[in-house]
This record gives C-alpha cells, structure tokens and sequence, in this order.
C-alpha cells in the first residue's frame, strides 16, 4: 500500500511541505481544488521534489474545458518529469452550475468523454495524430502548430476518477487509469459496489483489477488522549454529517439501511444546523465511516479493514493532529 498526504496550505509553504513528505518517506502528495488551484500548489511542489508522486485530488473536471485541463496537466507532468497523477472529479451539480457557471448534465457519461477528449488531444501532441474529436458534450477539431507544445518525453499522466455512484466508478475503469474514493465510504460500500463497479468497467476495456490503482483518502478518529479523540470523534461526526446530507451520496448510507439518516440531513443542513447535524451521527455509523482507534493501533485497523481493497491511502483529519502523530501512523503504516 501507498501511503500519501495531502498537500494543503499558501502557496508560500508549498515547498517546504511538499521537501518534507518527501524526506520523510511518503509515495504520494495529493492537492485538492478548495481555495486554491491544484496546479499551481504541484507545480511548486514538482520543482521543490524529486521523486515523490503528485496528485490532483481533485481537480473539478467540468469547471474546466478539456483543453485547459490537457494544457495544464501536459506542463505538470513535463515540469514533474512524469511524476503526475491527474485526479478529476465532478463536483454536484449547484457548484458546477452556481460556483462555475458551466453546464451540468449526465455526469457519468460527461466525464466518459471528458476523458476521451484528453487522450485525443494529448495524442494530437505526443504522437502527431490528427485532432478530430466529435463527442456528445465536447468537440475539438483545431490544432494548430503554433498552439501544439510537441511530444512530451513522459507522455500522458496517469488519470484518475473520483466516484461514488456505481455508474461513475464503471467509468474510472472504464476509461481511466484509477479510482478516487471518496471520503464518504465504508469497507463494506467498498467490497460490495465500489469495487464491482469498477471492475466492470475495467472488463470493458479488456483490463482487471490490477491494471488500476484504487485510492482513498480515508477518515480516522485518533488522539493521544481520551480528551484530543473527544474532539476528533465531534469533528469526524460533523464531516460524515456534512457528506452525508448531500443527496448524491446517498446510496452509500442506503447500503447501510440508514436512507432515512440522509433525508434528515438533508433538512438540517437546509435551516443551517450544522452542530445539529453532526449529533445525529451515533457510534454505529461512525465506525462504519472512520477507523476509530489510539494512535499506535491505527495503522493495524487500516490494514485490516482497507489491506486487501485499495492501493493508496492517506489520512483524512479534519482537526487537529501533530506532525509527530501523523509521522508515527505512517511509519507504522509502511512497516
């Protein structure tokens, strides 16, 4: 198993983070779009770095024509001399249409021929084919010299599709070269839908399980005493609360039997409850959620409950938690 980080803060201390995972042995660094461009933040990264790998995690796919995301992860991926993984997602529909002012429709088979159209025109660069891409979302027929940047020596960035629904998840395997689970999951989402799904997918463009890296940033409730795992349980509780009363996701509480869960969610984050709604997250449902243990038992429970499912797993924390503790985990991790 990978272990990653997440790659977060100004752009100014970019690179001092980014030097220091590197050094202290993580394989992966993944910045998501949520105040500041994920390009730019691995950019500095990739000139700070020598080896570790750079994700995208994730860059909102439809608030971005595919040119702009070819031309954006074509240089990353030349700057970081092929270290690039380039992690798109979909965002919800109010954020695409509200936040981007871009259009939303079947997103599914949107982000199908988003991919599609990124490997035509990276392969209109790298091996002189001719762009004619004609597609039902995305059309791109001109390219120039004068716009061509020329093969790339490291060719094309692995990509990856963050998903939750079943449909989305096909197409991770579908088309591309991995999955971005999202937060929201639990080992048994994972075993019984998310994992099927993509391995129909893979089916369908002749490849198996192997052939994708499946990643997950996972939610973990750890402290080094019981008061720091009282305010790592609230906070952990008020994120799955948060996901949770978003409709997309709602299959996944529904695998559970706790459909009724999301409709009252639903309500609350409409009147502004939000400490309300993290209230209404019970230990049952937390444990599904998170890998709730003290800080030298965490690594064992990743292991057991996620070993044999995904590839790359880094730590969600939405509080608090020291470097030294966050080292600790890791190293126990990679043991």
């Amino acid at each position: 198993m990978h272990i990653d980080r997440e790659l977060d803060g100004p752009l100014e201390e970019i690179a001092q983070r980014a030097v220091a995972a590197e050094a202290e042995g993580y394989d992966g660094l993944w910045a998501a779009e949520a105040g500041h461009d994920p390009f730019l933040s691995l950019a500095v990264a990739a000139t700070a770095t020598q080896s570790i790998e750079l994700g995208t995690g994730i860059v909102v796919a439809f608030g971005r024509s595919p040119m702009t995301t070819a031309t954006a992860a074509n240089d990353l991926q030349l700057l970081s001399k092929g270290r690039l993984l380039l992690g798109l997602g979909s965002q919800i529909k109010p954020h695409i249409e509200k936040r981007y002012s871009m259009p939303w429709s079947q997103p599914a088979a949107r982000m199908r021929e988003y991919v599609l159209a990124l490997r035509a025109i990276w392969a209109s660069w790298h091996q002189g084919e001719t762009l004619a891409f004609r597609g039902e979302f995305y059309r791109h027929t001109l390219m120039t010299p004068f716009f061509n940047p020329g093969p790339n020596p490291y060719g094309a960035p692995k990509v990856l599709i963050a998903a939750v629904g079943e449909r989305m998840t096909e197409v991770a395997g579908e088309v591309g070269d991995g999955l971005l689970v999202h937060p929201f999951t639990t080992e048994r989402y994972l075993r019984e839908v998310s994992l099927p799904a993509l391995e129909r997918g893979l089916g369908v463009s002749g490849r198996v399980r192997r052939d994708a890296q499946v990643s997950l940033s996972g939610l973990v409730v750890t402290g080094r005493e019981e008061a720091s795992m009282e305010t790592a349980r609230r906070a952990v509780r008020e994120q799955i609360a948060f996901y949770g009363s978003t409709p997309a996701y709602r299959p996944v509480l529904e695998r559970h039997g706790w459909g009724a869960l999301q409709d009252e969610l639903n309500e609350l984050s409409r009147r502004g409850e939000w400490a309300a709604m993290g209230e209404r997250i019970d230990d049952e449902v937390l444990d599904a959620f998170a890998v709730v243990a003290p800080l030298d038992e965490v690594a064992a429970r990743v292991r057991s409950r996620l070993g044999d499912l995904v590839d790359r797993f880094s730590l969600y924390l939405p509080y608090p938690l020291d470097e030294d503790a966050r080292r600790q985990i890791a190293a126990d991790l990679r043991a």
